[in-house]
């Protein structure tokens, strides 16, 4: 048998680039791995469940997350503040579970040097054009602020040598693969073991 303990496994990604939905694709096909919900102050879109995208809170209460030390990182993008919440991550942790994050960029970073234990990856699109195609076909965004957002990617982008692993998402499919790939490879390290053991069976 062998005995390990559980780690962070965090994606990071320009917008638009499929992050989230690749995190909640992961967590549903691996009962070892549970998602740590964000708490953001941007307003709830279409049919968004409070606790489910996201633990959505005011700015006062964002403001006492941060006094009272409660996240573990925090960042501002495009107006609105998204943070990590201690507690629940420390409590999946303790309960035995990988925890999968969905973080931008700079917070990833930050976690790594938190739990120097944890799985980065950096989620790449294809190509800008098809970063460009996919944040005008969401709908959600003018012409202006989609520009905006494909120059912080190419900023992003030069961060990629930092993180652990970097996956190309040009198919669903193909990226789920590659991430419970590498999810597996990292549970099997030998660095991780806590006591290996043979069974008589």
């Amino acid at each position: 048998m062998l005995s390990r303990d559980p780690f962070l496994f965090i994606l990071s990604a320009p917008s638009g680039a499929g992050k989230t939905t690749l995190c909640r694709s992961l967590v549903r096909r691996d009962d070892k791995v549970r998602y740590s919900v964000s708490a953001t102050t941007r307003p709830r879109r279409g049919n968004e469940e409070d606790g489910k995208a996201y633990h959505f809170v005011n700015d006062a209460e964002f403001n006492r997350l941060i006094k009272e030390d409660d996240l573990l990182e925090w960042e501002e993008v495009y107006g609105y503040r998204y943070g990590t919440p201690k507690v629940q991550v420390e409590e999946l942790l303790s309960q035995g579970f990988d925890v999968v994050l969905d973080t931008d960029i700079k917070g990833a970073l930050h976690l790594k040097r938190l739990y120097p234990e944890s799985v980065t990856v950096f989620l790449l699109p294809p190509s800008l054009s098809e970063l460009r195609r996919r944040l005008t076909a969401r709908g959600r965004d003018d012409r202006e602020t989609i520009e905006a957002r494909l120059a912080r990617a190419e900023a992003e982008i030069e961060l990629a040598g930092e993180f652990d692993y970097a996956v190309v998402n040009d198919s669903l499919s193909a990226s789920l693969w590659l991430l419970r790939a590498i999810l597996d490879a990292e549970r099997a390290r030998i660095a991780r073991a806590k006591k290996i053991k043979l069974t008589e069976d």
